[in-house]
């Protein structure tokens, strides 16, 4: 699985909240200052290369469809992250967190109960 840019996996997210779409969809969709219908069309052909889409023609536009699942990417991303930043240690990663004050010891507690009933 290829790595997304920034604006790529702004992109994919908005394809996996709503399935499907034509490029002025997603346009429409897009935080202001939108960017301009060619960037997104030039994003969206990337992510098509990159097997991510799949484009089906209609007429003069395609509409787009996710081919990776949402949740196959955040596991691969979130994986390159723990290995990456991490030495590929959850514990360090969590321990980060804990420090730098971006997790409570109720959301600690919520995470240790998850992990006990597994």
């Amino acid at each position: 699985m290829e790595t997304l840019t920034y604006q790529e996996e702004e992109l994919m997210l908005l394809i996996w909240q709503h399935q499907k779409g034509f490029i002025k969809d997603f346009v429409q969709l897009m935080d202001e200052p939108r960017p301009p219908y060619t960037t997104v069309a030039s994003i969206m052909k990337n992510l098509e290369r990159k097997g991510y889409v799949s484009s089906k023609r209609y007429g003069n536009t395609y509409e787009y469809t996710a081919i990776i699942d949402g949740n196959e990417y955040k596991t691969t991303f979130m994986s390159n992250v723990v290995r990456n930043y991490f030495e590929n240690s959850y514990k360090k990663m969590v321990s980060f967190f804990v420090e730098k004050e971006k997790i409570s010891s109720e959301e600690l507690a919520e995470i240790i109960k998850l992990i006990e009933k597994k």
